[in-house]
């Protein structure tokens, strides 16, 4: 028997309300799309570390100070946004 239409909109509501509450529990319970998210997050944090670390070669080359700062707050950033993503993930499980 199908839902009726109040009932799908109350099961919506409940959802997001979960989303909202515990968005990792409800990745776990939604599949895989929280999952590759995570993963493209942690993929475009390594890449920014590399641009840091890039940069700070760079800066230690051409003698500039502010590059250098900015490519390292990039890579503690970046490192820091891996971890996290990773973390995640791993709990998705």
């Amino acid at each position: 028997m199908p839902l009726s239409n109040e009932e799908l909109r109350q099961l919506e509501l409940m959802e997001r309300a979960l989303t909202e509450d515990d968005p990792i529990f409800a990745a776990a319970l939604g599949g895989t799309r929280e999952r590759r998210r995570y993963e493209r997050d942690a993929i475009l944090g390594v890449v920014a570390f590399v641009l840091g670390l890039v940069a700070m070669v760079a800066a230690s080359t051409l003698q500039l100070t502010v590059l250098g700062v900015l490519g390292f707050v990039l890579m503690v950033f970046s490192g820091s946004a891996v971890a996290s993503a990773l973390r995640v993930r791993s709990l998705l499980r």
